[in-house]
This record gives C-alpha cells, structure tokens and sequence, in this order.
C-alpha cells in the first residue's frame, strides 16, 4: 500500500485522491442571485443533509485551485445570504454538467444549459423546474475553512420552504428513490447514477460551450431531443461551418438516402442515435443540414 501526508502531495493530486476516494457525492445544483437580481446556477458535490430539526443543508464551494479564485455562488451568497438547493436526476445530467462551465460573471446559466426559471416563494434565486426536488434556504452561517486555493467554504442553509414532483412519490406520499433516479459525483469525469452504477460525462470545455441558448430555435425546441441531450449538444465551442455539413452529409447519404430533405423530425431521430455514441460533431452536421 503506498501512503501519504497531505504536504507531500500538490493540491491538485490531493484534490483528485480526495474526489475520486470519497464517491459517489451527492450534487447540490445551487441556484443564487448577486446584489443585483442577476441570476446564477452551479453544481457542488461537497454536500449533504446534517439535521431534520431544524433542517440544515452544508454544501461547499471550494476556492479555485488553479488560481485561488472563488466562484460566484459563494461570492452571491455572501452578498445576499440566500440560495436553492436543486437535486439532479438522470434526466438532467448533461443539462447540470453543461452548467458547471465557467461562463463571465453575468452570464445566466439557466440559459446557457436550458433550465427554466421559477420563481421561489420566500427567497429571492430561482428554482430549477426540471429539478424533481428543490429547496429554498436561507444561509446561516459560512465557515472558511482556508485562504488557499483548494480551501472550502461551508455554507450552512436552513431549508425554509420544500417542493417535491408528486410524480416521484408513492401513494403513501413517501419519495419513491428509482422514480427519482438521482445521480452523484465521483472523481474526474465520473457520475453514479442511483439504480444503475457508475458513467460518465465528458467535462465542459474549458473554452466555453455555445450553450442551449445559442442554438437554433428548430433544435432547442425540439419534440426528439431531450434536455440531456440537448445539453450534450452546448459543450461544444462553435458550430459545423457549412462546408463541413456539406461534406458530411454527401458521405452520410450513402447509407440514409434523401436524408438532407428529411423532415427535422427525422433528422432529429438520426442525430439522437449520434449522440448516444458520443458523437456530437455528426450530430451537429445532421441538425444543421
């Protein structure tokens, strides 16, 4: 067995032993707002549920290792002591990863990921209505646990109001947890999802995806493509050139005959199998075809 003192390993690796050792986490998918109003939403897998009476919520978001910077959230939280706490299912996955970009300050990632806004009812961040559960806190306290980067900051929240999908819940109104299918963290780009193990999700580009909200109207309304799938289709930096679709879809037709004058319903159905590969480059070519 090889062994260590934390000083004896950089941040970065000991952040990775810590990540991928202590999995699954579940993910609290907080929803805050600035001093302004302006919305903001972000995954942290630092998180669980410490007490029913009152009921108290920590999850935290740590100072950037990188560069020692610290994230929104917590810099929203600190400004309005506020935040709703959102649990992800498998049915938005892709939607909360895609989320987890770091966009510039300001840019509102309900948008970016293609969640819809609703408003709470005793606190001012909106929740996730794809969300099967969501909590509205208020934040009592923030504990910093360092000034370097790698550090936590403990937010503890008090639930005050909780909405729960009467379609998760049995007869007995009890939540029925493979009707919720929540999905947890693990280390580098690796999830847990409740009834089913372990997959994975490739990490948002560090150069930005375009974001659902940059796509066109015909595929972000789409009645084929799910929101997973649609989140899947925003990690991507920029869009096909017309040339490149031109050129794929000569090669494509060979085996989908017409496939070009198709209708979007068709083309949809094709980029859907594309995606269930990975294939997101193809996907994007039959869309925009």
């Amino acid at each position: 067995m090889i062994s260590y003192e934390p000083n004896q390993l950089s941040t970065g690796k000991l952040h990775s032993y810590l990540l991928s050792a202590v999995a699954p986490r579940p993910i609290a998918f907080a929803s805050t707002v600035d001093a302004d109003g302006n919305p903001n939403l972000s995954p942290f897998s630092f998180f669980n549920v410490f007490s029913a009476n009152p009921p108290i919520m920590i999850f935290s978001p740590a100072r950037r290792v990188r560069d020692n910077t610290t994230k929104h959230t917590l810099e929203n939280i600190l400004a309005t002591k506020e935040v709703v706490i959102n649990v992800v299912s498998f049915d938005m996955v892709h939607q909360a990863s895609l989320s987890s970009t770091e966009y510039p300050i300001g840019v509102n990632e309900f948008e970016k990921a293609g969640f819809t806004m609703l408003k709470s009812d005793l606190v001012k961040p909106f929740r996730v209505a794809e969300s099967p559960v969501q909590f509205e806190c208020i934040v009592k306290e923030v504990i910093h646990l360092g000034t370097e980067g790698g550090a936590g900051n403990l937010v503890i929240c008090e639930v005050v109001k909780l909405h729960i999908e009467e379609d998760v819940l049995d007869e007995d109104g009890t939540i029925n947890q493979e009707k919720l299918d929540l999905v947890a963290r693990a280390g580098g780009s690796y999830y847990s999802r409740a009834k089913k193990g372990f997959f994975e999700i490739p990490k948002p580009l560090a150069t930005l995806g375009i974001g659902v909200d940059a796509m066109p109207d015909y595929v972000k309304n789409s009645m084929i493509l799910t929101g997973n799938e649609l989140g899947m289709l925003g990690n991507v930096e920029s869009l096909p050139t017309a040339e490149a679709v031109e050129e794929f879809m000569a090669t494509v037709s060979k085996d989908h005959p017409n496939i070009k004058d198709a209708t979007h319903r068709k083309k949809h159905k094709l980029a859907k199998n594309y995606l269930s590969f990975g294939d997101l480059d193809s996907a994007w070519k039959i869309l925009l075809s």
